[in-house]
């Protein structure tokens, strides 16, 4: 069931998103060679706590034999998402997609983004601005009476004309009470298809964008999801709140 939020829910998912955008804006400035996801990790944590906030990711999902056992998911290069914060240093000419949620109040936020490790190739550069650029067309879909793949369709078009492959086994969410909610929102698909978008609904959208092949696949960790063919990925995600006129983005600071 897809839930229209008003009121004192916007409320909170609105302050939970923006505890999200104050982390990620905190993480972009500590992205350095040399540096560890774990590091990265625990700022984030110390960050989310001092705000009132709880990482909504550690512990997900409640009861499973394999829970998430990190506040961020630190996806490095070939690491699409749910790349698990470890020991390992990044390196100049690295990209890391850094994803994280929150929950305070009982509501959720959520968003990612892909970040540059120094000095990186022009074809990482590219592939970052065309997935973020296709998220912000996405957005921009999230109107009132649009449906669900109007979304989906703005995303695929712009990535694939610009010679990239959008993840498929993977997707966006609703958001709300829940970490996720419905609808399912793909990356990819044909306009005027999937459920109808109405004014309350809260949406996560997050492109995730490969060099090469759409194939994924997920290491023995259970977690990690890599491209099949070991090239670059990137990741950017939204939260935001679908209004008649525009849609409204929650994760910014």
């Amino acid at each position: 069931m897809i839930i229209i939020k008003t009121g004192l829910a916007i409320d909170y998912i609105r302050e939970s998103s923006r505890i999200v955008a104050e982390t990620l804006a905190m993480l972009k400035l500590k992205v350095t060679a040399g540096v560890t996801t774990e590091e990265l990790d625990k700022m984030a944590e110390d960050y989310i706590l001092s705000r009132g906030g709880y990482p909504a990711f550690k512990g997900y999902p409640q009861g499973s034999d394999n829970p998430y056992p990190a506040t961020l998911c630190c996806s490095v290069n070939e690491e699409v998402v749910h790349g698990i914060p470890g020991d390992r240093k990044l390196l100049e000419g690295d990209i890391i997609s850094i994803d994280v949620g929150v929950v305070k109040n009982n509501y959720f936020g959520d968003g990612a983004t892909t970040i540059a490790v120094g000095e990186i190739s022009e074809e990482k550069k590219r592939l970052m601005k065309v997935t973020e650029e296709s998220l912000y067309l996405g957005i921009a879909q999230a109107l009132d009476n649009n449906r669900v793949q109007d979304i989906s369709a703005a995303v695929q078009e712009h990535v694939e004309k610009n010679g990239f492959s959008i993840v498929r086994d993977l997707c966006g969410h609703g958001v709300g009470k829940k970490l996720h909610e419905a609808p399912s929102i793909p990356n990819f698909g044909r306009k005027g298809n999937g459920p109808k978008l109405k004014t309350g609904m809260t949406l996560a959208i997050e492109p995730m964008v490969n060099t090469g092949v759409y194939q994924v696949k997920t290491k023995r960790d259970g977690w990690t999801v890599v491209t099949r063919d070991g090239l670059a990925s990137a990741h950017f995600e939204h939260t935001i709140l679908v209004n008649e006129n525009k849609p409204e983005i929650l994760t910014v600071c």
